[in-house]
C-alpha cells in the first residue's frame, strides 16, 4: 500500500483508542440462545422471500456474556470490501474487524479485497495484519484497500465471487457499503447459501447520507463526521455573510436520496431557509412553488434592510418535486429502454432530442422549460444502480435563476426595492474522507468488532447493529439485523428490483417536528450558529457530542 505523509494531527489521533461496548471487551460475545421470532421484509413481503428463500425471515439476534459452543474455535479467514462512496471512519471499521479476530484466536487473518467488489471478481486482495492497520487507525479515507461501485449480480460475477471465496479458504465476508452495497450483500449471502456454500456475508451500514436507518440501526457511520465538517463550512458562511451583509448564499449538501444531512447542518447552524425534500413531496409542491416560497423570503428580508441570506439546499431536492420525480423515472425507463440506440448517437443534442420524443407530451414540455444546462444534466449516464446522478444536477444554480426572474417581475412591478446577489456552494467530496468525529471513531470500530462476533458466530446475511447511541459508548447494545428485513421492491434501470428500502426524513418524527418549531424565528432574525471545526482534544461535551438528529429521536429537548 503506498505510504502518505503523517501529519501532527494523526500521529496524535493515531493514538486514540476506541471505547468498546461492555459486551465486547473480553472478546467474542456469543448469540442470545433465544434469536426470537421471525423476521419479515418492509414491504413486498411474498416478492422479497421469493428472492430470498434461504435468508428470509431471520431473527433479529442480540450478544450475551458467556461460554458458547457455536463461536468458531478454529483459525478463520475473513475477508473484507469496500463498497460505493468514502465515509468517514471506514478504517476504524476494518481495525475493529481486525481486533475482534485477532482477539479471538491470534491465527486468525483478515484479507482485503481490493478497489470495492470488483476486488472479489478479479481476487485482488491484500493481508490486513497490525502492522499494516497501524497507520491508518482514526484516519479518513478508504485508501487501505479503496473502495468502488461494482455491483455483483450476473451469474458470472457471482460464480467468480463464489470460486475466489472458495479458493481463497474464506470463511466470511464483510462488506461495508450503504442500501445498495448492502442489497449486494444479501444477494451474495443467498447465492452462497442456494450455492451450500458455508461462507457467512456480513454487512456494515455506511453512508453520510443518512438514510440507511431504522429500529436496530440508529444511524449510518460517517454521518455524524460530514455533518459536522458541513456545518464548519456553512458557519464560516454565516459568520462571512453577517460581516459582508450583501449577499444570498445557496448551499447544496449532499445527500441523494434523504434530506437528512440539511436537517442535521440546519440544526448545527440555523440557516435563514432550509429545503426539505420530503416535505415538498409530501406537499405536492411545484418547481415553482418551491421558487415562490423562497422569494417571499428574499423580500420580506429586504423590506427589513437585510439583502442578505442563506438557503440549504438538499442534493436530491430534484427528485422530490413530483413534477421532476416523475419526469426523471420517465428519463430512466427512456435511458435504459433505448440504450444501444443511444450509444449510436455522438452528442448530448442529438442524445437529448432523441429522448425528448420518446417522453410523454407533458413530460417533454417540463424538460424544454428548464435552462439548457439542467436539461443536459439530467440527462447523464446514471450510476451503476440505475440512480440519476444528482451530485451533477447544479440544483442551486437552478434557483438562483428562477429567483433573479421572479424578483425583476416583481421589481417592475414596484413590488420589490432591494438588491440580491447570490453566491452558489456545492459541499459533497469535502465531507466524505474526513479524519472521523470522536462519536464515529467509536461507532465504527465497534460495528467491526461486531461484524467479526457475528462472523465468528456463522451468521449470515446480517448488518452489524450497534445501538443505544446516545449514551456512552461502553452502554451501547451490539448484534445483528437481517438484511431482508430492510428490502423492498423499486424500479432500477426499467426493471423491478429488491433494494434495501431508503429511510427519508420523518416529517412527524421528532427532528423535523422541532425543525418546523424554530425555523420561522430562523428565517427573519439572524439566530446563526458557528459551530467551528471538530474537536477531538478537550471537554467530552465538545469531543463526544453526537447529531442533534440522535439526540432528537431519544427522546433529548434541545435547547
Amino acid at each position: 500500500m503506498p505510504k502518505c505523509a503523517c501529519s501532527e494531527l494523526q500521529q496524535e489521533r493515531g493514538k486514540f483508542q476506541p471505547v468498546l461496548p461492555s459486551i465486547l471487551k473480553k472478546g467474542p460475545a456469543f448469540v442470545k440462545p433465544k434469536l426470537g421470532k421471525a423476521t419479515k421484509s418492509v414491504a413486498d413481503q411474498a416478492t422479497v422471500k421469493k428472492i430470498f428463500p434461504n435468508t428470509y425471515g431471520l431473527p433479529a439476534v442480540s450478544f450475551v456474556k458467556g461460554n458458547n459452543a457455536a463461536v468458531c474455535k478454529k483459525a478463520v479467514r475473513v475477508g473484507v470490501v469496500l463498497s460505493g462512496g468514502q465515509a468517514p471512519g471506514g478504517h476504524n471499521v476494518i481495525g475493529g474487524l481486525l481486533d475482534g479476530l485477532k482477539k479471538a484466536n491470534a491465527k486468525n487473518k483478515l484479507f482485503g479485497f481490493l478497489g470495492g467488489p470488483s476486488g472479489i471478481v478479479d481476487n485482488k486482495f491484500v493481508e490486513i495484519t497490525p502492522a499494516l492497520m497501524k497507520d491508518y487507525r482514526n484516519t479518513g479515507g478508504f485508501d487501505l484497500i479503496q473502495s468502488g461501485r461494482t455491483k455483483i449480480e450476473t451469474p458470472e460475477q457471482l460464480a467468480a465471487a463464489k470460486n475466489n471465496l472458495l479458493k481463497n479458504k474464506m470463511d466470511a465476508l464483510v462488506v461495508v457499503g450503504g442500501d445498495d452495497s448492502n442489497t449486494n450483500a444479501c444477494v451474495i449471502a443467498e447465492y452462497l447459501k442456494q450455492q451450500g456454500v458455508d461462507i457467512s456475508v456480513i454487512g456494515v451500514p455506511k453512508t453520510i447520507d443518512g438514510d440507511l436507518k431504522n429500529e436496530h440501526i440508529e444511524t449510518s457511520f460517517g454521518f455524524d463526521t460530514a455533518t459536522k465538517i458541513y456545518a464548519e463550512l456553512v458557519g464560516n458562511i454565516e459568520r462571512d455573510m453577517n460581516s459582508a451583509r450583501k449577499y444570498w448564499h445557496f448551499v447544496r449538501l449532499m445527500g441523494r436520496s434523504a434530506s437528512h444531512i440539511t436537517l442535521e447542518v440546519a440544526f448545527k447552524t440555523h440557516p435563514n431557509a432550509v429545503l426539505i425534500g420530503e416535505e415538498v413531496l409530501a406537499k405536492k409542491m411545484t418547481l415553482g412553488q418551491v421558487v415562490n416560497q423562497l422569494v417571499d423570503l428574499i423580500v420580506k428580508r429586504a423590506k427589513a434592510g437585510k439583502n442578505y441570506g442563506i438557503v440549504l439546499v438538499p442534493e436530491g431536492l430534484i427528485e422530490f418535486i413530483p413534477e421532476m420525480k416523475e419526469l426523471i423515472s420517465a428519463l430512466n425507463d427512456a435511458l435504459a429502454d433505448h440504450e444501444a440506440a443511444l450509444a449510436k448517437l455522438s452528442s448530448l443534442a442529438e442524445k437529448k432530442e432523441f429522448i425528448l420524443e420518446k417522453l410523454p407530451k407533458k413530460l417533454a414540455d417540463l424538460m424544454k422549460s428548464l435552462p439548457a444546462g439542467i436539461a443536459s444534466q439530467l440527462m447523464l449516464d446514471r450510476d451503476p444502480h440505475g440512480n440519476v446522478q444528482v451530485s451533477l444536477i447544479e440544483t442551486e444554480k437552478l434557483l438562483v435563476e428562477m429567483i433573479k426572474t421572479r424578483l425583476a417581475e416583481l421589481k417592475k412591478a414596484g413590488k420589490y426595492t432591494g438588491k440580491f446577489s447570490a453566491i452558489t456552494h456545492f459541499f459533497g467530496y469535502e465531507g466524505r474522507c474526513g479524519v472521523p468525529s470522536t462519536f464515529d471513531a467509536n461507532y465504527t470500530y465497534a460495528l467491526g468488532y461486531n461484524a467479526a462476533v457475528l462472523a465468528l458466530n456463522k451468521c449470515t446475511g446480517y448488518l452489524s447493529s450497534v445501538k443505544n447511541l446516545t449514551k456512552k459508548s461502553q452502554d451501547w447494545v451490539c448484534g445483528g439485523v437481517p438484511l431482508t428485513m430492510m428490502m423492498n421492491i423499486e424500479r432500477r434501470k426499467g426493471k423491478e428490483k429488491p433494494v434495501i428500502k431508503k429511510a427519508l426524513v420523518e416529517l412527524k418524527g421528532k427532528p423535523f417536528m422541532h425543525l418546523a418549531k424554530v425555523r420561522a424565528a430562523w428565517a427573519t432574525e439572524d439566530l446563526f450558529v458557528f459551530p467551528g471545526p471538530i474537536q477531538f482534544f478537550g471537554p467530552a461535551v465538545v469531543t463526544d457530542i453526537t447529531t442533534v438528529t440522535l439526540q432528537l429521536e431519544a427522546g433529548k429537548k434541545i435547547k
